[in-house]
């Protein structure tokens, strides 16, 4: 991971002021790495660097967002959406993770993991459009009913199939490595020939709790067994989410694989997901990301 926090120019966008802040932005990430491996102040290290890295991004979005009005740049409603949703939702879900956990390894995971993969992708992407470079990402207006309705759904879904709490950590999650995951892909055809794709992210420490639990045994390698249970988990999940949405009799599955991590993020940068959301189990970390055709 701490290759992956060196400043690089590809990152950067040609105005001055975000660049830097850019390049501060993975500074901090850099140091608060360094700092979760020091066994001796660690957690409070990482504690306070946390909280100057919220700080400082709340700083630099405010800068940010009055540069993109500045300039009349068309795309400013969706990029601070994508602000809120990093600022008022997934940093304190990632924070509270931190703390109910006593700063586990897995939550610091947690943390340097989404934040890293959020700050390069929204840099590659989002940032970039700004200048013209290319065009933005997130093209979906994600706020509304449907989308009330997806997160109620999951989230009664989840807690009844994990049998605990879950959390939204993001409404916009952009492939961010969270930790060792088992991706798997569902592609369903409605009778009207409609397609929809479904790309589900099961962190394997959930998986292999729950795979566990199943069995009455303790699991710790995802093996061929393990992994074909994540799989009817996965399909499971869209039953049951189909009941919520009175969609299930509408769609057929027409084929399920296993994905590579290199495969999932490739096609998240070549499609327009319609739906894309994170969340915390409470054992482990899910994404659930929809394609609408």
């Amino acid at each position: 991971m701490s290759k992956e926090t060196e400043w690089n120019k590809q990152f950067n966008i040609g105005v001055d002021s975000i660049d830097n802040a850019h390049r501060k932005l993975f500074s901090i990430v850099r140091k608060l790495i360094h700092l979760s491996r020091d066994e001796n102040n660690g957690q409070w290290a990482c504690a306070e660097g946390i909280k100057y890295f919220k700080n400082y991004t709340a700083e630099h979005f405010a800068d940010e967002e009055s540069y993109m009005q500045s300039i009349g740049y068309k795309g400013c409603e969706i990029h601070k959406r994508l602000h809120d949703d990093m600022r008022y939702k997934t940093l304190p879900a990632l924070e509270k993770d931190l703390n109910e956990s006593n700063y586990s390894q897995e939550s610091i995971q947690h943390f340097l993991g989404i934040c890293l993969g959020w700050l390069a992708t929204h840099i590659l992407i989002e940032d970039r459009a700004i200048t013209g470079k290319i065009s933005n990402k997130w093209k979906t207006d994600h706020t509304g009913a449907d989308m009330d309705a997806l997160k109620n759904a999951l989230t009664v879904t989840l807690q009844e199939i994990f049998r605990s709490q879950t959390e939204i950590v993001s409404e916009y999650y952009s492939g961010e490595d969270f930790g060792a995951s088992l991706i798997i892909r569902l592609v369903y055809c409605s009778t009207d020939g409609k397609k929809v794709q479904i790309f589900m992210l099961l962190e394997e420490s959930l998986v292999l709790r729950t795979v566990g639990a199943m069995l009455d045994m303790p699991l710790t390698k995802m093996d061929k067994l393990v992994m074909n249970a994540g799989k009817e988990l996965s399909l499971q999940i869209t039953r049951q989410l189909g009941r919520y949405c009175h969609q299930s009799a509408q769609y057929q599955l027409e084929s399920s694989h296993f994905m590579t991590p290199v495969q999932f993020r490739k096609t998240f940068y070549l499609k327009i997901f319609d739906y894309s959301l994170l969340l915390n189990t409470g054992h482990g970390y899910f994404a659930f990301c929809v394609i609408l055709e």
